[in-house]
């Protein structure tokens, strides 16, 4: 395993974190609450006894069973041997005084009198000025007084013009955790904000770098490219690599479900080196990219001209949805962001097909004929 110092701390983290959002489960469904308790504790002591040494879980993943499942992991001498990342659910803290709650039931279901790595949970303009509103900030400073946290940072779910502001929000930012892989360099933070954060001294942790899997099983007609490139290298090689030779990448987060991933991701970290991607590497991922958007069936460009809609429809994060279960041929995961990320009134369901963002569109899309389509795809 590769280290790579952590910002200014006195810790150096491998370059391969292991996620606990995806931990094995009886039903097979990866955010279950049916986690496989053994197999799950084999799998992080596994993964720790190779040289990882930066555990990420959440407040809700598995619906509240990843920490304390993580807890039992830790026993036994393996939570001195990391360092424990979990987040407080910002999506579910309505007063100043929940944060305290939240952080308290942590504490207990993980068995720990500290978490070394705090972040605010999923955090994008509106939560941010909730958590302004409420002085969050002053909460977890707090925390960090006394003991309860070491370390303050944020995970990210928005545009790039919202985490710009969050970054320069705060100037005691410690680390920030993003969605990022060669498909999204200009959605959610994006590469700008991978930069803008790595210039300001913030560490970035990289989650999602396969995009939920999606990336590691491309459809054929991808698939192909890489089979035609002279330089052999699994799907998900090329993607982690593609972001370890970004010197602004701190850790990358992998969800892995079994040893043979471990041993696959920790190979890829061993060979991990900043710069090493050669023009005609870049030019393939540029290719790959290409390929995969062409696969979108409704030409969408996210202008958001179409907004706002007259019955709250976010028409640009449906028609998204739809494409993307095309373009990676995984409409179950996407089915899961439509019913548990989109209210009810954001759905396409929601749709009266009043017709008036037609008239906004400029690339002629007939929306209202389409939000059916998505609804009976994904609702």
């Amino acid at each position: 395993m590769k280290y790579k110092k952590f910002g200014q701390l006195d810790f150096a983290a491998s370059l391969l974190g292991l996620g606990c959002m995806r931990l094995p489960t009886s039903d097979g469904l990866g955010f279950s609450p049916n986690i496989v308790e053994d197999k799950s504790i084999d799998l992080i002591r596994y993964a720790i006894d190779r040289g990882i040494n930066y555990i990420d879980t959440g407040y809700p993943y598995h619906a509240g069973n990843s920490e304390i499942v993580l807890a039992k992991a830790l026993k036994d001498g393996y939570r001195q041997k990391v360092k424990l990342a979990t987040k407080s659910p910002m999506m579910m803290v309505r007063k100043p005084e929940d944060f305290d709650t939240f952080l308290a039931e942590q504490l207990k279901r993980l068995q720990a009198d500290h978490i070394d790595f705090y972040l605010l949970h999923g955090i994008g303009h509106e939560r941010w000025q909730a958590i302004k509103a409420m002085d969050i900030i002053g909460k977890a400073e707090a925390a960090i007084k006394d003991g309860r946290i070491g370390h303050l940072g944020f995970s990210f779910h928005d545009g790039p013009e919202a985490f710009t502001e969050i970054v320069n929000g705060y100037d005691k930012w410690e680390f920030c955790q993003v969605q990022y892989n060669y498909m999204d360099t200009e959605n959610q933070a994006g590469t700008k904000g991978v930069k803008l954060a790595a210039a300001k001294g913030i560490p970035v942790i990289v989650m999602e770098p396969l995009l939920g899997g999606r990336l590691a099983k491309p459809p054929q007609t991808v698939q192909q490219i890489f089979d035609d490139c002279p330089v052999k290298r699994s799907p998900s090689d090329w993607a982690l690599q593609w972001l370890w030779d970004q010197p602004e990448v701190t850790i990358i987060l992998s969800g892995m479900g079994s040893r043979e991933q471990v041993d696959e991701n920790i190979a890829s970290a061993e060979r991990a080196r900043v710069g090493s991607f050669s023009a005609e590497d870049k030019a393939l991922i540029a290719k790959v990219k290409a390929a995969f958007l062409d696969r979108a069936v409704i030409p969408c460009t996210k202008c958001g001209y179409c907004m706002p809609c007259p019955s709250g429809v976010n028409i640009p994060g449906n028609l998204e949805l739809y494409n993307n279960s095309v373009i990676y041929e995984d409409t179950n995961a996407l089915k899961v962001v439509y019913l548990r990320f989109f209210n009810e009134k954001n759905r396409a369901s929601a749709c009266t097909a009043c017709r008036a963002c037609e008239a906004k569109c400029p690339q002629k899309i007939e929306i209202s004929q389409w939000m059916p389509k998505v609804h009976g795809l994904l609702g």
